[in-house]
C-alpha cells in the first residue's frame, strides 16, 4: 500500500475522482485512521472511448484503506456524484448518508445491482451531524439544479474542511428552499481551513439566472403555443420538470410521461413532495391519442440527444406510440453537455423535418446552469473565508481561474492548492503542503465488465472504426510446408469488395507469397507466420491506400500427413 508524507497532526485531502476534469467526483478527508469519503460519480465518455459506458476512478487507495472510512456522505443525486456508488460498493460496503431524492436515486441503482439489501443506507438534512470518535461531520444547504443539495463541513482536530458540492445561490428557486446564507456565514465565522469549492462556471464572469426566471419564459411559451407540446429536459431535474407540470395543469393540458429515468423522477418527485400534481394529471399512450392537441403535454427524455432516449426514438419515427405531427411544439430545456452537441443538433434537424417546431438554446430562456458564476464563487469564498483553498469539479484552466478569484478575496495565491487526482494536500492548523501521490486513474465499464477494457483494447476499436479491418484466410500444414486452401481475404470497412477486386487479388498473391517464404524457415510457429502476414500485408494496403486497417489473419492449422488421402 502506498505511503503518504502525512504526518500524524495533520488532516488529509485527496481527490479520487474530480480534479482537473468535470466528473466522477470522489474525494476524501482523513484525520489518522478516520476516512470521511464525499460522492462517488461517473464520468461519462468522450467519443474516442468507442463502447465504454461510462468511467469511474480507480477505488485501490481507498479499497486498501477501507478499514478506516467511516462514512460515504453525497452532496446531491446527479450521476457525476453517485453514479458510481454501486461500484464502490462492490469494492468496499460502507455507510452511506444522503438527502431524501438522493437516497431514493441510490436505491434505483443499488437495486439494479442486486446490492439493496446488503447496504447500510442513512436519509440526512441540513440539521444532521455525524459524530465519529476523532471527527464529525455537518452539513448546509445549497441550491443547485436537483433538489436535496447539500455542502459538507469535516470537523476535524487541526480545523473544519468545506466541500461546497455543486451550488449556485439561486434566492427565488422554484422548490422555495434557498441556500442557507447565514449556516454558511456561522462555518466562515467560525473558522474554515480548507474551502473546496465548486469550480465548473468559474470562467463565466455572471452570477447565474435563477430557477425562476427560466419559470417566468416558460410560461410564456405555454401562454402562446396553440398544439401539442413535447417538453424534454433532464430526469433529474425536478425543479425544470415541476415548472412544466404546473404550466400544463395552468393551461388545461394533460401529462404524458416517456422515458424510464423520467417516469422514475415523476414517482419520486411526487413521493418527496417537490411534485404536487394530482393522479388524474396523467394520460398514458393509448389515452393521449384521444385527446386534443392543445390539452397534451408530452413530458421526456433526451434532452441531449441520446439515441436510446424517447426524443432521439420520437424523431426518428421509431417510437412504437408517438410521432411528430404538424404544429407540435418541442421545448429543449437544457444546454448540450460538452461531446453531446452534433446528437442534438441532429434530432433537432429531424424533429423540424418531420413539421415540428423546436424551441431550444439561450435565446429562449429556457434553461439556466446549475453552476454559480464568479460572482457566486466570490461571495462563497467571502462567507467561508478559508485559511487555504483547493478548487474542486473542473479542468484545469477553471480551476487555476478560481484560485485567481480567492486570491481576489483575500485568499493568497500561494494558500490555494490546484490538485490532480491522486495528489493529496496535508494540512496543520497553520500549513499547508502537498504530501505525496496515489495512483487514481480512469477505470471503464463497458457492459458488464469494470476494468477490462484497457488502452490497447481501445486503440484497436479506434482503427476499427477509422480504418476497418481485413481478415485473411487460409488452411496450412507446416510438415509438408503446403497452403492447403486459401489464402482469401475479407474486408469490413476498408474498402468495397465489389470494386476493389484487383488490389484484393493482389493481396492474396502477395500473402501466398509471404506465407511460402515464411514456412521455409526451420524455426516457423504459428505465431511467426501471423507477424509476417500483418507486416507484409499492412505495408502493401497502405502504399495502394494510404491506410492501416486491423489485420486479423485466421489459420488453420493442419498437420495430418495424409492430407490428400
Amino acid at each position: 500500500m502506498k505511503k503518504l508524507n502525512v504526518k500524524n497532526n495533520e488532516a488529509a485531502i485527496y481527490g479520487v475522482g474530480g480534479l482537473g476534469e468535470i466528473g466522477k467526483n470522489t474525494y476524501g478527508i482523513q484525520f489518522q485512521d478516520e476516512i470521511i469519503l464525499i460522492d462517488a460519480g461517473i464520468k461519462f465518455p468522450e467519443d474516442e472511448l468507442l463502447g465504454v459506458d461510462y468511467v469511474i476512478p480507480d477505488y485501490q487507495y481507498i479499497v486498501d484503506n477501507k478499514d478506516k472510512i467511516k462514512a460515504l456522505v453525497i452532496t446531491h443525486g446527479h450521476e457525476d456524484h453517485i453514479g458510481g456508488v454501486p461500484y464502490l460498493i462492490k469494492a468496499l460496503n460502507v455507510p452511506i448518508y444522503a438527502g431524501p431524492l438522493a437516497i431514493a436515486l441510490i436505491k434505483n441503482k443499488l437495486e439494479e445491482h442486486g446490492l439493496l439489501n446488503s447496504v447500510e443506507l442513512h436519509e440526512i438534512n441540513e440539521s444532521t451531524v455525524l459524530k465519529f470518535r476523532k471527527t464529525k461531520v455537518s452539513f448546509f444547504r445549497t441550491t443547485h439544479s436537483i433538489p436535496d443539495t447539500l455542502g459538507i463541513a469535516v470537523h476535524t482536530p487541526v480545523g473544519v474542511i468545506v466541500e461546497t458540492g455543486d451550488f449556485k445561490f439561486d434566492l427565488t428557486p422554484v422548490t422555495n428552499t434557498p441556500p442557507d446564507l447565514q449556516a454558511m456565514a456561522k462555518l466562515g465565522a467560525e473558522g474554515v481551513l480548507c474551502l473546496m469549492s465548486d469550480s465548473t462556471n468559474a470562467e463565466r464572469p455572471v452570477w447565474t439566472k435563477s430557477e425562476k426566471w427560466v419559470a417566468n419564459s416558460i410560461e410564456r411559451i405555454f401562454d402562446k403555443v396553440e398544439e401539442r407540446i413535447i417538453f424534454a429536459t433532464f430526469a433529474s431535474n425536478i425543479s425544470r420538470i415541476k415548472t412544466a407540470c404546473e404550466n400544463a395543469l395552468a393551461h388545461h393540458r394533460k401529462i404524458a410521461v416517456f422515458g424510464r429515468s423520467m417516469e422514475a423522477a415523476i414517482v419520486n418527485g411526487r413521493e418527496l413532495g417537490y411534485l404536487d400534481i394530482p393522479e388524474d394529471a396523467f394520460v398514458d399512450s393509448s389515452q393521449l391519442q384521444s385527446l386534443p392537441a392543445n390539452k397534451t403535454m408530452i413530458l421526456c427524455t433526451g434532452s441531449q440527444g441520446e439515441p436510446m432516449a424517447a426524443l432521439s426514438r420520437i424523431a426518428n419515427g421509431t417510437h412504437r406510440q408517438i410521432s411528430i405531427q404538424p404544429g407540435d411544439t418541442v421545448i429543449f430545456s437544457s444546454n448540450p453537455i460538452p461531446g453531446n452537441t452534433t446528437s442534438v443538433n441532429s434530432v433537432i434537424n429531424k424533429l423540424e423535418e418531420a413539421g415540428a417546431t423546436v424551441i431550444h438554446g439561450k435565446v429562449n430562456n429556457i434553461h439556466t446552469s446549475g453552476h454559480g458564476g464568479q460572482e457566486e464563487q466570490k461571495l462563497m469564498l467571502r462567507l467561508m473565508k478559508p485559511k487555504f483553498f483547493m478548487p474542486i469539479h473542473g479542468e484545469y484552466r477553471m480551476l487555476k481561474i478560481h484560485t485567481e478569484l480567492a486570491a481576489q478575496c483575500g485568499v493568497p495565491l500561494e494558500n490555494s492548492f490546484i490538485m490532480q487526482n491522486g495528489d493529496v494536500l496535508a494540512l496543520s492548523k497553520d500549513t499547508a503542503r502537498v504530501a505525496g501521490h496515489f495512483q487514481a486513474g480512469d477505470v471503464y465499464i463497458d457492459g458488464n465488465g469494470i476494468g477490462d477494457i484497457g488502452n490497447v483494447v481501445l486503440r484497436d476499436r479506434q482503427l476499427l472504426s477509422e480504418e476497418g479491418i481485413v481478415v485473411v484466410v487460409a488452411t496450412i500444414n507446416l510438415n509438408n510446408q503446403e497452403i492447403q486452401s486459401g489464402p482469401d481475404i475479407l474486408s469490413r470497412g476498408f474498402v468495397y469488395m465489389r470494386e476493389s477486386g484487383e488490389l484484393l487479388d493482389e493481396g492474396r498473391r502477395l500473402v501466398f507469397k509471404t506465407i511460402r517464404k515464411a514456412m521455409r524457415n526451420k524455426k516457423v510457429t504459428e505465431s511467426s507466420i501471423r507477424t509476417a502476414i500483418i507486416d507484409d500485408l499492412q505495408e502493401f494496403l497502405y502504399n495502394k491506400t494510404e491506410r492501416h486497417p486491423v489485420i486479423l489473419p485466421m489459420l488453420i492449422m493442419n498437420d495430418s500427413s495424409n492430407h490428400k488421402g
